[in-house]
């Protein structure tokens, strides 16, 4: 990375956002359980005289200088997690460090990200004359993409034009990622005693849909997030040894593209397929970024590389351009013994800053 530009963090920045890191790790903050993170990232700015507005579990700030007529970037990544699974060997809560490597639950995803943000937000908190506004919001929910998450506060927070997303990317740019749907699927036959030739079982009339969901490939192919990607995820039939179950039920989870629409995905899963397919929901569409977009140029100058994601954000329900960027290693993510480096961490602020100073001798508007 090129770096004749970089504006270096005031030397309290890193420590300072590694020490929030530790106390949000020790914190439990499971999804829709997110208060007690959403309390601790509060008083870490009032603590430092920055306002802050909350809705639920949902933490923003503006920037000192806040001008209206300025366009706005938003600063944002989330403090929820999953729940630990059954493989860690540490303590998921307890924020130990070994030399460079901190482990706990949410570290890398995506704690790294969200405390070098909002460092990255300190830093530029008070600079006056800035070409466009600043908002940071620390928000919840992410894991679910529920609904009570970024989305929610988005007509809080005015007309944004822009939006840098924290996640585990190594520091990379994503200026696209697929969308999600999930499908409930009901394969239907009529129940029987197994002993004799009575009853259509369920489960033989799923097994061909489900293949079909296995193997078929769209025509369609996105140039920047390439196939869509479908797979059988759960299955669940019958209630009994000797009784022929009358339903088979699936989930498929379809990782989609800008090639189809959603209804245009489901209108072709309805004509291959003889099972009954509900979405459970279809606002969960692919984002994509002009490459012309003054983020992405500005990450170019700096020497970013930039990628396609495979992987899933808030940026699903962002009405306007959006990058994905952060510190930390996407593989990481929703692992057993999850870490970050703090040396990643030092990075991500670096890149944060170094991006965004680069952007205000760009311009944040086409």
């Amino acid at each position: 990375m090129n770096s004749h530009l970089v504006s270096k963090p005031a030397p309290h920045l890193v420590p300072d956002a590694i020490a929030l890191l530790k106390r949000l790790v020790a914190t439990p903050s499971l999804s829709r359980e997110e208060d007690k993170t959403a309390d601790i990232i509060q008083e870490f700015l009032h603590e430092r005289s920055i306002p802050t507005g909350r809705q639920m579990n949902n933490v923003w700030s503006c920037n000192r200088h806040f001008d209206t007529t300025k366009p706005t970037l938003l600063l944002n990544s989330h403090h929820d997690t999953v729940k630990p699974n059954q493989d860690w060997t540490r303590n998921p809560f307890e924020p130990s460090v070994e030399t460079d490597t901190l482990y706990g639950l949410g570290s890398n995803d995506a704690g790294g990200a969200l405390v070098s943000l909002i460092a990255t937000f300190l830093h530029f908190y008070d600079r006056e004359a800035m070409p466009f506004n600043l908002i940071l919001a620390a928000t919840a929910e992410e894991e679910i993409i529920g609904k009570n998450g970024v989305e929610s506060i988005l007509p809080k927070l005015g007309a944004i034009h822009a939006a840098i997303v924290g996640e585990p990317t190594q520091c990379e740019l994503a200026v696209a990622e697929k969308g999600l749907m999930v499908l409930d699927c009901t394969a239907h036959g009529a129940s029987g005693h197994a002993a004799r030739n009575t009853g259509t079982n369920a489960i033989n009339k799923a097994i061909p849909d489900i293949q079909w969901f296995h193997s078929f490939a769209f025509p369609e192919v996105s140039p920047l997030l390439g196939q869509i990607k479908m797979s059988v995820t759960v299955i669940n039939a019958g209630t009994q040894h000797n009784v022929i179950p009358d339903r088979c039920t699936f989930v498929v989870d379809v990782r989609t593209t800008d090639a189809y629409t959603h209804e245009e995905i489901l209108a072709i899963i309805r004509s291959h397929v003889g099972c009954t397919i509900e979405p459970r929901s279809v606002r969960l569409r692919p984002s994509a970024i002009s490459l012309e977009h003054p983020i992405v140029t500005s990450a170019m100058h700096i020497g970013l590389p930039t990628f396609a994601s495979a992987t899933l954000s808030d940026q699903s329900v962002m009405p306007f351009p959006s990058v994905k960027i952060g510190p930390g290693v996407s593989e990481r993510s929703h692992t057993a013994d999850e870490f970050i480096r703090l040396s990643e961490i030092e990075q991500g602020i670096t890149t944060y800053i170094h991006l965004c100073e680069t952007l205000l001798s760009h311009g944040l508007l086409p």
